[in-house]
């Protein structure tokens, strides 16, 4: 069944060739189609989840093809319980995003589509990589379709937003490709395959000083990408000049490769490195939670407030993988899905209002629940998910990381991110009450409620933030081999 991950890869790019072929003018086939591909590339994925064997090798589905064999490169591919469950967090969430873009994106209709498919394809191609080269292409060229999407149907200060973001993360990647060539250029390497790699370093014992380079290298890159306070400042522009496709598509899959990097990548082959810089990070996580917790309780736009809460939620998931212990290793990347089925949620719903009242300011809006009691019912189901209210999908991934930094005896920075998840809890409350309760007066008044398609892309979201919070284990016993995995890794160098 290795070649089914190249299936999940190729589909989305074959639906992308064949929006190509449609006029320009017939806008509702390109939606349809686009519809159609990525909903057949989702129900491809489903297999790789009940396929998996939970007591067999820690990665499976694997293949390997020449690529470039004078350089040692390959088309090697695989995945573990860890991208396995991204890659459904991100065939799951596409379909949606073209549903709930079916309006809201007027102009250039077919290249949009195009754009939002070839993200599709790299995303995915960035969790089923096992060799070092083609995991940097496809990170790489992720980049592209994403600053379309933000700098051509963004808002009026798209340009700079996009520009922003690819800068950033461009520079990032840069330096993670100058770390990739020099590990490369070793006498004992001279492959990009990840498995060879990270046994050849793994012998070495005289690295710790270019471990601590290397690591810092792949960590800026994955750091960036969170993002990682001091460097979140490209995200909330991004955000809120996305459109609301891009905006959930950015918060719930593409800050999780920030994520998926450390976890996969930085620690597994440059443990020493890690342990070095642990501390560091440690703190700088924890003091995002609470910088991201403040700046979302002084916004008044809502799309901006849902931003910062963002770098606070992915602040806490990087202090519980820099515990370094499987509780928080576990609720790390159990963090990352619930964040974004919540927070996905939430763009989609200040999609939903700003179509209604072409408006974000909290100011201007007020009682929505009244007119508009479904789409008030989503929006605190999905806030509540935020606060990770217990029988909702946040609630285990927070007490999983907060459990493991404690258990790491990181007791300062722990306490100091629990104080940021009650400030969260401040935040979405009370921006629930301002924009959703109270009297509903001139246009709040006259509000729609959620139409049939805007229900049959927010409902599945919905349900499965409530089977993450009821029934965890499933994709708790997926996650279980790969984090230990790499605390074992960690472990050893400590």
């Amino acid at each position: 069944m290795s070649w089914l991950l190249w299936v999940v890869v190729l589909l989305p790019l074959l639906g992308a060739l064949s929006i190509v072929a449609i006029p320009r003018e017939d806008e509702a086939s390109a939606r349809a189609t686009a519809f159609f591909w990525s909903l057949v590339t989702f129900f491809a994925s489903l297999p790789l989840f009940f396929l998996y064997e939970r007591t067999g090798d820690v990665f499976q589905f694997r293949s390997a093809h020449e690529w470039l064999p004078a350089i040692g490169a390959s088309l090697k591919v695989g995945v573990d319980g860890i991208a396995l469950l991204l890659i459904l967090l991100t065939t799951f969430l596409v379909p949606i995003t073209v549903l709930a873009s079916w309006r809201s994106i007027e102009s250039r209709v077919k290249e949009f589509h195009i754009a939002l498919l070839f993200l599709e394809s790299t995303m995915t191609g960035v969790f089923i990589a096992r060799d070092l080269l083609l995991f940097y292409l496809f990170w790489e060229a992720m980049l592209v379709p994403m600053f379309l999407i933000i700098g051509v149907w963004g808002g009026s200060n798209r340009v700079r937003a996009a520009l922003k973001f690819f800068i950033y993360t461009a520079v990032g990647s840069l330096l993670m490709l100058a770390a990739i060539l020099y590990v490369y250029a070793d006498k004992d390497v001279r492959t990009f395959d990840l498995d060879v790699i990270e046994n050849v370093l793994a012998a070495k014992h005289d690295w710790t000083s270019t471990q601590i380079w290397l690591f810092a290298a792949f960590a800026l890159a994955f750091a960036i990408k969170v993002p990682l306070f001091p460097l979140h400042t490209w995200l909330p522009h991004a955000h809120v000049e996305a459109p609301a496709a891009g905006s959930v598509i950015l918060a719930a899959v593409l800050l999780k490769m920030g994520g998926y990097g450390f976890v996969r990548l930085a620690i597994p082959l440059f443990p020493q490195g890690a342990l070095a810089a642990a501390p560091v990070i440690v703190w700088l996580a924890a003091i995002g939670v609470v910088y991201g917790s403040f700046m979302a309780l002084s916004q008044t736009d809502v799309k901006r407030l849902i931003a910062y809460s963002s770098v606070a939620h992915l602040a806490l998931v990087v202090l519980g993988i820099f515990a370094f212990t499987t509780f928080g290793l576990a609720g790390g990347v159990f963090q990352m899905l619930a964040h974004g089925l919540s927070t996905g949620a939430l763009f989609l719903l200040v999609g939903c209002i700003y179509e209604r009242r072409h408006t974000r300011e909290v100011g201007e809006l007020g009682g929505l629940a009244y007119p508009a009691p479904r789409l008030a019912t989503c929006f605190v189901i999905a806030s509540f998910a935020s606060i990770a209210l217990p029988t909702t999908s946040g609630f285990v991934g927070e007490f999983l990381i907060l459990l493991g930094g404690f258990k790491a005896h990181l007791y300062g920075a722990t306490a100091v991110a629990a104080l940021g998840s009650i400030l969260g809890a401040g935040y979405m409350l009370l921006v629930t009450r301002r924009v959703f309760f109270g009297e509903a007066r001139g246009e709040n008044a006259r509000v729609s409620d959620l139409s049939a398609r805007e229900l049959a892309y927010l409902a599945p979201v919905i349900v499965m933030i409530f089977v993450l919070g009821l029934c965890p284990r499933p994709f708790l016993d997926r996650i279980g081999p790969s984090v230990e995995r790499v605390a074992g890794r960690v472990a050893q160098e400590s």
